[in-house]
Parts: structure tokens; sequence; C-alpha cells
């Protein structure tokens, strides 16, 4: 039985076509540019934060957040940077009797800006800054399921990213929904991983209501 839905952030629930948009600007090269290597790091297995070194060697994210904030544009997202179904799919699961949460690599910035978007709307919100825990590390999912007051083996984990979301997920013993969209999604989609290690795979969250009710009624 699923009584557990946890989401991640980036690509699952926020748009980040916005945000990538404002670093290729930061750093002074066309967006265009920088989502083909972007993509291309991605395809390649490798650290997304090297599609930024390519045109800025010796790039530290974090310290450029930092150096972003200084200047005025801090990180930010909002309600328009959400997908579409975000919002139908959690007042639906609610709606369906599950518990439901929030959690992803993001720093404390980002965690009090899910906050103010969510809070009335699920029952946890966790960070892997608030945690001290990054995935793919098991120990976000010790965190993760130290957090929730079910079994990992009731917490359905929501993401886009099979090597950051999925495969550490599945370790931890929890069931996994791969949601196809963002530029990992639709890198992995295809590959064997992506083809056998979810519990479920959908083109989109709208569809997780349907089918975590029949998955629970299967197991009934």
């Amino acid at each position: 039985m699923i009584r557990a839905v946890v989401f991640d952030v980036g690509e699952c629930l926020v748009d980040e076509t916005r945000e990538y948009g404002t670093w290729a600007d930061w750093l002074g090269v066309p967006r265009h540019t920088f989502t083909a290597v972007f993509g291309a790091v991605i395809a390649q297995g490798r650290d997304y934060r090297e599609a930024f070194r390519v045109f800025r060697p010796g790039f530290d994210l974090y310290e450029e957040r930092e150096r972003r904030a200084a200047a005025g544009e801090p990180e930010w997202f909002g309600e328009g940077d959400l997908y579409p179904d975000v919002r139908p799919t959690l007042a639906r699961l609610r709606a369906d009797g599950l518990w439901l949460g929030i959690a992803g690599n993001q720093t404390v910035r980002s965690g009090a800006l899910l906050r103010e978007l969510f809070s009335p709307d699920v029952d946890l919100i966790g960070t892997s800054d608030d945690w001290g825990a990054h995935k793919p590390d098991p120990e976000f999912f010790t965190r993760l399921a130290a957090v929730v007051p079910f079994p990992p083996a009731e917490i359905l984990y929501v993401g886009d990213r099979v090597d950051n979301d999925i495969r550490p997920a599945v370790a931890a013993g929890m069931p996994t929904a791969l949601v196809r969209r963002g530029p990992w999604a639709t890198i992995q989609w295809g590959t064997e991983e992506a083809r056998r290690l979810p519990t479920l795979r959908v083109t989109g969250l709208a569809e997780l209501s349907r089918v975590v009710t029949g998955l629970n009624a299967g197991g009934r």
C-alpha cells in the first residue's frame, strides 16, 4: 500500500527553464548554447554543474549563487514556475487520503520559497540543506524516512532523475515514480534503468492519483 507520496522539486514540481535561462545570462552566453551544453553533459552521465564550467572554469554553484544574491539576482521561483498539473495533483492525492511531502536537493532559500508556496498543501517540506545530505547520498533518504510516519515500503518517491531520485530511493526500499519531463527524464527515459527500476512511469503528475489508486487496489 502507498500511504505517502513525496515529490522531488526541480523538474518535478518546478519548471526550471526560466531559472537556467537566467544562469546563461549570468554567464554571458546565449541561452540556446547553454541549453545545448547542459543537455550534452546530462546525456554523457556527468554532473550537471560541469556545464557551467565549460563557460567558466572553476565555477562553484554555491559561491555563484551568493554572488548573484549580492548583485540583486537571488535564486527564485514562484507560482508561475510550477508545472500546471501540480496544484490539481496535490489536491487530488490529498482527497485520496494520502500523506504528502516535498523533499529535494534545495538550498535554505529555496526551502523558504517552497514553504511559502506549499505549506498549507503538504505535510512535509525538507531540503538537502536542512538535512545536511544531498541526493543521491543514501543519508538523504534515511533522513526522509525518519520524518515520514510510514515505513519506506509505503512511501512513493516521485522524481525526474533515474540517478538522483529513482535509483537511491529504490535502494532505500521505497517505491518510485519516474515522471517524464525536464532534461533528465527526457534523456534517460529510454534507458534500461528507467524502464526497470521505477514502480511507476508517468508522463505527468495528473496520472498519479489513478495509478496509485490502482496499485493500492491490487495490493489489498
